[in-house]
């Protein structure tokens, strides 16, 4: 288990940065997931790193309050002048007024104040304040103007003691205690001061009494328990008219107990260091579920990007599978370069021969077949045009599958809109399964010459040549007779019977097999190649997941172990 001494908040600090900075770095899809990776990251640079890095940096006291209860006025009783504008016009304070020692104004701009506007800062400097405390007159936080309750939210998260500030007359209104149950939330040590009370006792005693029971029914009993250090803190009370002569400030005393808290956090190192240390531990135990959000962010990102990606696997798988059951049965080639093979070795006397037996097809090879009048050139460039063609087909519609359901989505909707080139095959396509094809036929030849050899197979098929035998075991990956002869059927089987009893005659059988299978696989590759790098270019759109669910995983532990950091009592 975590503890709370300072190396050990700080190793847990520094683990939080860095997965705060990962979930950034892995650009989370939509706007809600962005805001809480920047939320976190914000608040652990400009807040939590600083009191992690030196427990000695300067405390924030924050009056808080709602409009007209008199933050101003406490303020300039501590500062000793009229250093924040009082009023009648509501809501007078619009910005943050800051008293601190001149040697502290860097470290809280830089630290505790990183996350706030400089705008919205008014900074008082006194020289003759004590270093390492700074007090702060914050915006009314029932104010109707929105900026306001935005700066007094961003106090709330950068201050380490909350002097609430309420009236006889106001202390009964709703929003005030909403927020004051957020700052206890966050584990923020808290005082409440009750401005303007009446001077009949009774009248007083009552008003106690419901501020007692208001403190109890929202939940914040904790606020009277005894400080480590002190006796239970009680509610400190401010009787009506108790102002200096200017009416700027209050009468000295007034706010004794107040003042005695700040003078004990300015004048004992210790106590200062052990309230930063609480403030520190508050403020990290308030990021347990901010982190569970931001880890269910990163596991449905990932879900969802998985899925866009499966989506795109499914259209490319079932097109390479259209794609190959339209080669297994030879339907693309055009009949023109078929019949022009057939003519070329003579299926008709090479069908009669096969009736007079192996040897007398052999036999008659050199007289019926005739290398140099080979149509090699014309059958390769006809059946890789006809390839291509069908294998396109196939592309278009793997890309038009997956874009239409990418348009669906919220995130990817966009992205089809503005990259249309996704919606067609790629403009590379042709030339790269063109120059895929063209290998793959060379490597028939390649290994019919390094294959065939040791086997004696070429010593058969020597007047033909190697183009001749190539462009044949191209042709015999498409066409397959399935036991039909020739004369049962068209052209393209026609051609399969010769060529698979041409093949089968110079090569043996399971020369012949091996040969034809050798080269389907490899124009399978061929065609997985192309298709693969078409699906690749829809990854190029998608955001990078696969450390998301290890994220996500981290961010849950860390949570764990904030959730499991001793709690802390003010």
């Amino acid at each position: 288990m975590i503890g709370t001494e300072p190396v050990e908040l700080r190793v847990l600090v520094g683990r939080l940065e860095a997965l705060a900075e990962r979930r950034l770095a892995s650009k989370p899809r939509t706007d809600a997931g962005r805001a809480r990776a920047r939320q976190l990251a914000d608040l652990l640079h400009g807040h939590i790193r600083v009191r992690a890095a030196s427990l000695d940096a300067p405390l924030v006291v924050l009056l808080l309050g709602p409009t007209g209860a008199g933050k101003s006025t406490i303020f300039n009783t501590i500062a000793g002048r009229a250093a924040s504008a009082t009023g009648v016009l509501r809501p007078t304070t619009r910005v943050a007024v800051v008293l601190v020692h001149p040697d502290d104004r860097e470290a809280l701009v830089e630290g505790a104040f990183g996350a706030v506007p400089s705008e919205q800062l008014r900074f008082v400097e006194d020289p003759t304040v004590e270093r390492g405390l700074a007090v702060v007159d914050a915006p009314d936080i029932d104010s109707l103007e929105h900026a306001n309750r935005v700066l007094a939210d961003r106090l709330v998260e950068a201050a380490d003691l909350c002097c609430f500030v309420t009236t006889a007359t106001r202390y009964a209104d709703r929003v005030p205690w909403a927020v004051l149950s957020r700052v206890e939330e966050r584990g923020l040590p808290l005082l409440v001061v009750l401005n303007r009370m009446p001077a009949d006792a009774a009248d007083r005693s009552d008003i106690l009494s419901d501020v007692r029971r208001l403190i109890a029914d929202t939940g914040l009993n904790d606020l009277l328990r005894a400080t480590p250090d002190g006796p239970p803190r009680d509610l400190i009370v401010v009787p009506e008219g108790d102002l200096s002569a200017d009416g700027t400030s209050l009468r000295p005393n007034t706010i004794q107990a107040l003042d005695d808290e700040i003078a004990r956090l300015r004048t004992a190192g210790d106590a200062r260091r052990e309230l930063a240390a609480r403030a520190l531990t508050g403020s990290l135990l308030g990021l347990g579920d901010s982190l569970d959000r931001i880890a269910d962010d990163a596991e449905h990102e990932a879900i969802d990007v998985e899925s866009l990606r499966r989506t795109a696997d499914r259209a490319y798988e079932s097109g390479l599978t259209a794609l190959q059951d339209e080669i297994s049965h030879g339907r693309f080639l055009r009949e023109e370069a078929l019949r022009h093979w057939q003519a070329y070795v003579g299926a008709d006397q090479v069908t009669r021969f096969f009736s007079e037996g192996i040897g007398r097809v052999r036999g008659a090879i050199s007289a019926l077949i005739r290398p140099a009048t080979a149509p090699v050139a014309e059958v390769r460039a006809a059946t890789t045009d006809d390839l291509l063609d069908v294998a396109r087909l196939q592309a278009a519609e793997a890309a038009r599958k997956t874009a239409t359901a990418w348009s669906t989505d919220p995130m990817m909707a966009p992205v089809t809109s503005v990259h249309a080139e996704l919606w067609l095959p790629s403009p590379a396509f042709d030339d790269r399964l063109r120059h895929g094809l063209d290998e793959w036929i060379d490597g028939i030849a390649v290994e019919i010459q390094t294959q065939g050899q040791p086997k004696r197979l070429l010593a058969r098929g020597a007047s033909l040549g190697i183009n001749v035998l190539g462009t044949s075991v191209m042709l015999a990956t498409f066409l397959h007779t399935g036991g039909l002869t020739g004369a049962e059927v068209g052209v393209a089987a026609a051609t399969a019977f010769v060529n698979q009893k041409l093949l089968s005659a110079l090569f043996g059988e399971a020369a012949m097999v091996e040969l034809i299978q050798h080269a389907r696989q490899r124009l399978q590759d061929v065609l997985a190649t192309a298709f693969a790098a078409e699906r690749a270019r829809f990854d190029e759109h998608l955001p990078a997941t696969a450390e998301l669910p290890e994220l996500a995983a981290e961010l849950r532990s860390a949570s764990r172990e904030i959730r499991a950091l001793p709690a802390v009592t003010t």
